[in-house]
C-alpha cells in the first residue's frame, strides 16, 4: 500500500510540481486519506492521495479481491482567489473514502454528492466524475493490479445534478461545452438547462 501511494504522489508531483499544502483525514474504519494542494498560476488543484491504496470492489461481490479491481484518485481544479476553496479538503477526502465506506466504485460519468456545499458559500454540493488521462497520465502498476486513474471532478449545481440524472453525463458535458461554461470558476452559476 505505501509503495503504491509513493508512486501516486510521484506521479502527481510530475504533473503539477510540489504541493504547497497537504491535509490528512481519517474516517472511522478507513485508511488515511490525504489531500494535496498544488498552486499553478491562477489555478489551484486539489488531489487525493490514499483512495488508490486498495482496489474498489463491487458491493455485491461475496469476497473482495485485495489485488484486482479499479484504482483511482480524485483531482479538482478551481480558479484561485475567487472563493475560499481550501474548505474543500474535507469534502474531497469524504468522496475519496466513499469506496471504502460505502463500497462504491467511482467511475467516469458518476455523480458524487457530499450533501453540503463543497466549501463555504459554494453553489455546488456534488461533482461529476470526468474521464481520466487529461491532466495526469494513468499510473501503471505491476500485474495483476489495475492502473491508477486520476479522475477529474467537475462541480455541479443542484439543478445541473438533477438534469444530469435525467439526461446523462454526456448530455450535461455537451451543454457545458456549448454554453462555454468555465467549470473551474468556483462561483459560477448553473448553465442554462432549458
Amino acid at each position: 500500500m505505501a509503495e503504491i501511494l509513493a508512486l501516486v504522489e510521484a506521479r502527481l508531483r510530475t504533473a503539477f510540481g510540489e504541493p504547497d499544502a497537504r491535509a490528512a483525514v481519517t474516517f472511522l474504519g478507513t485508511d488515511r486519506i490525504e489531500v494535496l494542494r498544488f498552486a499553478e498560476g491562477d489555478l489551484v488543484r486539489y488531489a487525493t492521495l490514499g483512495m488508490s491504496a486498495h482496489p474498489m470492489t463491487d458491493p455485491t461481490a461475496v469476497v473482495a479481491d485485495p489485488v484486482r479491481g479499479p484504482r483511482a484518485e480524485l483531482v479538482l481544479t478551481v480558479r484561485a482567489g475567487l472563493a475560499a476553496t481550501d474548505k474543500l479538503l474535507r469534502p474531497l477526502a469524504v468522496l475519496a473514502a466513499s469506496p471504502q465506506v460505502e463500497g462504491l466504485i467511482v467511475a467516469p460519468g458518476a455523480s458524487l454528492d457530499v450533501g453540503e456545499p463543497l466549501w463555504d458559500g459554494a453553489p455546488f454540493s456534488s461533482v461529476l466524475v470526468a474521464e481520466p488521462g487529461g491532466l495526469v497520465e494513468d499510473l501503471e502498476l505491476d500485474e495483476p493490479m489495475d492502473p491508477v486513474h486520476f479522475l477529474p471532478l467537475l462541480p455541479m449545481t443542484a439543478n445541473e445534478a438533477a438534469w444530469k440524472r435525467v439526461h446523462g453525463a454526456a448530455a450535461l458535458q455537451e451543454r457545458w461545452l456549448a454554453r462555454g461554461t468555465d467549470l473551474r470558476d468556483p462561483v459560477r452559476t448553473a448553465v442554462a438547462l432549458d
